[in-house]
């Protein structure tokens, strides 16, 4: 019916012409017990770690999640007590004429939150003076310099500019001497 000579070779068989498939050399013995049992126990191994990294994705996933709802938590609860103040200050200076009180419970206000701000790693850049550089300043216009040492330097700055850590958070917005 069909011809022996279209058929595919396989490597495997024609590989040892005195074995014919299915027969063992002389002095082999059938091991099949001890290569199943090792391949059960690979099968274990393999299932069992399969099983370990799905279990670690599920965890690290649940642990990112829970990070980000309470991301916000401590810096909110440093932030509480400036708060208090405030709604005190407000409390306070809802029915004095005397503008001097009001400056200074906003001043000491102020200087709390500067230094709590401060303490979870936020620092304000000084850029009024120096040279101008892209990646930490962003150009809002340029005007004529007040003087020669100002050319091409930073003359004022219009919004302030954060770094928290090493990473700018905000660039400062800044007027540029020409």
């Amino acid at each position: 019916m069909a011809n022996d000579n279209n058929l595919p070779q396989d490597d495997n068989l024609t590989a040892d012409p005195a074995h014919a498939a299915g027969e063992m050399a002389d002095g082999e013995t059938p091991d099949t017990s001890a290569a199943s049992a090792e391949l059960a126990d690979l099968k274990d191994k393999y299932l069992r770690q399969a099983a370990e990294f799905e279990n670690y994705k599920r965890r690290t996933t649940k642990e990112r999640i829970e990070l980000f709802k309470t991301a916000n938590q401590e810096l909110m609860t440093a932030l509480l007590p400036v708060l208090d103040d405030f709604e005190r200050a407000r409390a306070a200076t809802l029915t004095t004429p005397d503008a001097d009180t009001v400056r200074e419970s906003i001043a000491i206000i102020y200087n709390k939150l500067g230094k709590t701000l401060q303490q979870k790693g936020l620092v304000p850049m000084e850029v009024k003076g120096g040279d101008f550089d892209a990646d930490l300043h962003e150009a809002i216009t340029q005007i004529p310099a007040p003087s020669d040492d100002l050319r091409g330097k930073i003359v004022d700055e219009v919004e302030k500019g954060y770094y928290l850590g090493d990473k700018v958070i905000r660039h400062a917005k800044v007027v540029l001497g020409q």
